[in-house]
């Protein structure tokens, strides 16, 4: 096997021949790891996008389940305040209704008391109603009845009265509009007092006449 001449003595074909080939071995080393490079980058970056959308997509989950949540969350509140709130309505509509009760009662007393002062004849329809309480006459009937409106039945009533066995009393302590109606086995409290109890208790009020 002949050994390779020296450089000096080669031609320019052998050495053009010679490199050639080592820049063509070095150029494909080369080759092969700049593909190798670029396709681990696409790999990563394969990974990269693969990791993001898998992100992405627990997160949208999260987000949702957490936003679930949230609104559950608020319409129990939102309930909780209306319940609260319509309670509170309700109480408040009982009061006024209380209040406005009371207000009517009071009204009618100051009207029922100047009703009776401005027209004191109203004691007539009073004494009425109390003597139709009385299943039967029976002697003495006394119709007790303040002064002044005694004075009044006698005038208008009285013939009417002692026909049918009547006798009209005086007492000072009833109020005009009210009277006392008594017999051996009967007695009927038609005072101003008691009615106006009886019509406050009838709509659950507890309202004296003289408050």
């Amino acid at each position: 096997m002949s050994e390779p001449l020296p450089k000096e003595q080669q031609s320019a074909y052998q050495r053009w021949e010679m490199a050639s080939f080592g820049d063509e071995r070095a150029s494909t080393r080369a080759a092969v790891a700049t593909v190798s490079e670029e396709e681990l980058e696409a790999i990563r970056e394969a990974a990269r996008q693969q990791g993001f959308a898998q992100g992405m997509a627990q997160g949208h989950a999260a987000g949702l389940d957490i936003g679930r949540v949230d609104s559950a969350q608020e319409m129990l509140h939102l309930q909780q305040i209306a319940e609260a709130f319509g309670g509170e309505i309700a109480r408040a509509n009982e009061v006024i209704a209380d209040e406005m009760l009371d207000l009517g009662l009071d009204l009618a007393k100051a009207m029922l008391k100047t009703a009776l002062e401005v027209r004191p004849e109203l004691v007539l329809p009073v004494v009425a109603e109390a003597i139709r309480y009385l299943p039967s006459l029976q002697q003495p009937a006394l119709l007790f009845l303040h002064p002044e409106d005694a004075r009044l039945a006698r005038d208008f009533i009285g013939d009417e009265l002692a026909k049918a066995g009547w006798r009209v009393s005086e007492d000072i302590n009833l109020e005009r509009g009210g009277c006392r109606v008594e017999t051996p086995t009967n007695q009927i409290d038609g005072s101003i007092q008691t009615r106006w109890q009886r019509i406050a208790a009838a709509l659950g009020k507890n309202t004296d006449w003289l408050a």
